[in-house]
């Protein structure tokens, strides 16, 4: 049962750590329009859900590729840049729980923001099937980006 965690846990931040290495490459190349959603999709499953507090500009549920397509749509439209910063990874296996600092400058405003994202992302035959971020202040963001 032990090596089973073990192999998830290892599992798991392969995956994640691939995922955010191809995210960097995508937003480097200037996100939707210019880079291919290719980049990402090995990293999640057909069928991954992707959960946003409804406040946010891009807010509900995400399905599918397509959703995530549409998603990173919504958030370069959103912001105009979108740094992640440093990452702990405070849990890991089939579900694997992610502190990300990030600095973002809106693209309404140009208001600039930090601000912590705490995920718990569930990682099912070597892809991301479910995200779910949680922000600390969803007003800080909404009041950053609406002009």
């Amino acid at each position: 049962m032990t090596s089973h965690i073990a192999t998830a846990a290892a599992d798991s931040t392969a995956v994640l750590t691939g995922m955010y290495e191809a995210e960097s490459r995508y937003l480097a190349a200037g996100g939707p329009g210019r880079a291919t959603f290719d980049l990402l999709a090995p990293y999640f499953a057909p069928d991954v859900v992707l959960h946003q507090a409804q406040a946010l500009p891009y807010g509900g549920t995400w399905r599918g590729h397509d959703g995530m397509t549409r998603f990173f749509l919504a958030m370069s439209e959103t912001w105009q840049t979108f740094e992640i910063g440093k990452q702990e990874f405070l849990a890991t296996g089939p579900t694997a729980v992610v502190h990300t600092h990030v600095r973002a400058r809106a693209r309404a405003t140009g208001r600039e923001l930090a601000f912590p994202i705490l995920q718990t992302i569930t990682v099912r035959d070597g892809r991301i099937s479910q995200v779910r971020p949680f922000y600390w202040d969803t007003a800080a963001i909404v009041a950053a980006t609406t002009p």
